[in-house]
């Protein structure tokens, strides 16, 4: 399908605009050393997918041609879209496209979950258009959505154009960007599952039938942490390639961009990053911490912190800093296992996880008359 240079202008309007009138979201922490290796691409990125900590950068930001690793981002929103199961046909115009294929056909029908499984596994162009008309109504309607997601995640440096990632003017991303969307999309959980999927059996046609869709990611066969998740090739382009990897808890996210040995350099990126990240419980002494109490026998009571799970490297563990938020005064009846405040973990400035603090003991309300505690309670509350 042709796009104008009329809606390209329009799209780009729409996501400068997004971009100057939204706060950024996406910002990403950086290590002290990010320059340990030597890849072959042109540009990269890697990144500790909890924190959103930098391990490694070059070129990061790089405005680049994407190719088929912009279906992360069609995939997503049509994820997110719903009525994943519900049956439909496709688009005949839709499904006339160059490139890899799922295979469709005039009059066959589908659903967006086998369509995202076509698009993600055999990176099918006929699977991102069809699901871009069906999402959207048209692929520039769809163009604008991706754009506005985009910049929701503060991808800054990014424009979309064709939901297939063929190239086109004015379609561009950066690593940076594409480490933000890899790590958004994650979250995703029938995402997560479709992208690991060495093969899948889904069922398209006219009528639907069962078939076998085969994943183009060499590494979820190579690298046995491999968790996903999408190749590209275009002349423009090149090779690219964005892969995720987990391992004792630890989930790490690579971006190579026209790398002529990304399946080398990724996993050179990933071992490097498991060897220098790790995966602990945290948890906030409450040994001396006591929350008061008001209205009961009880002056104080004893409160815990639950645990969360911190992927650091050994700098970061050295640099984390804790913001405890705890009520100058609770108020009883409070029960054992209440939730009564909260600890924050804060690594250069940004909370990166945060824990509830609970009651550890019963504080049973005093009896006395309702008319003096409510009294009482206003007293306090009118000097607090």
């Amino acid at each position: 399908m042709k796009i104008t240079g009329k809606i390209i202008a329009f799209l780009t309007a729409v996501s400068v605009g997004l971009a100057i009138a939204m706060p950024c979201f996406g910002e990403l922490f950086y290590e002290e050393n990010t320059s340990a290796l030597s890849v072959s691409a042109k540009s990269a990125i890697l990144i500790e997918a909890d924190t959103g900590t930098v391990l490694f950068a070059k070129n990061e930001k790089e405005h680049r041609a994407i190719a088929s690793t912009t279906k992360i981002m069609t995939a997503l929103l049509t994820l997110e879209a719903g009525d994943l199961d519900k049956p439909f046909t496709v688009d005949e115009m839709a499904i006339q496209v160059e490139g890899t294929s799922m295979g469709l056909r005039k009059g066959d029908i589908v659903t967006r979950r086998a369509l995202c499984y076509g698009m993600l596994l055999p990176s099918g162009n006929d699977a991102a258009n069809c699901a871009a008309v069906n999402v959207a109504g048209s692929i520039d309607g769809f163009a604008v959505l991706m754009n506005k997601k985009a910049t929701s995640l503060g991808m800054l440096d990014s424009s979309f154009v064709t939901p297939s990632g063929l190239d086109a003017e004015n379609q561009y991303s950066c690593a940076y960007d594409m480490a933000l969307l890899t790590r958004e999309a994650l979250k995703n959980e029938t995402f997560a599952e479709i992208c690991a999927s060495a093969k899948a059996r889904v069922s398209y046609g006219n009528p639907p039938y069962d078939r076998w869709l085969i994943n183009s990611n060499k590494l979820l066969y190579d690298y046995p942490d491999c968790i996903g998740v999408k190749t590209g090739f275009t002349d423009d382009a090149r090779r690219t390639l964005v892969s995720a990897a987990e391992r004792n808890g630890v989930t790490l996210i690579a971006v190579t961009l026209n790398a002529p040995d990304d399946w080398q350099d990724h996993t050179k990126m990933l071992d490097y990053g498991f060897s220098v990240t790790e995966n602990s419980d945290v948890k906030y002494n409450c040994d001396s911490l006591r929350a008061q109490v008001v209205g009961s026998d009880k002056t104080s009571i004893a409160v815990d912190c639950e645990k969360v799970d911190l992927s650091l490297t050994d700098s970061q563990r050295e640099k984390l800093k804790t913001d405890i938020h705890l009520p100058k005064f609770l108020y009883a009846d409070i029960k054992y296992g209440d939730k009564v405040g909260r600890v924050d973990y804060i690594l250069d400035g940004r909370v990166i996880a945060s824990a509830d603090l609970t009651a550890m003991e019963n504080a049973d309300r005093k009896n006395i008359s309702p008319g003096f505690f409510e009294g009482f309670i206003m007293l306090l509350k009118r000097l607090m």
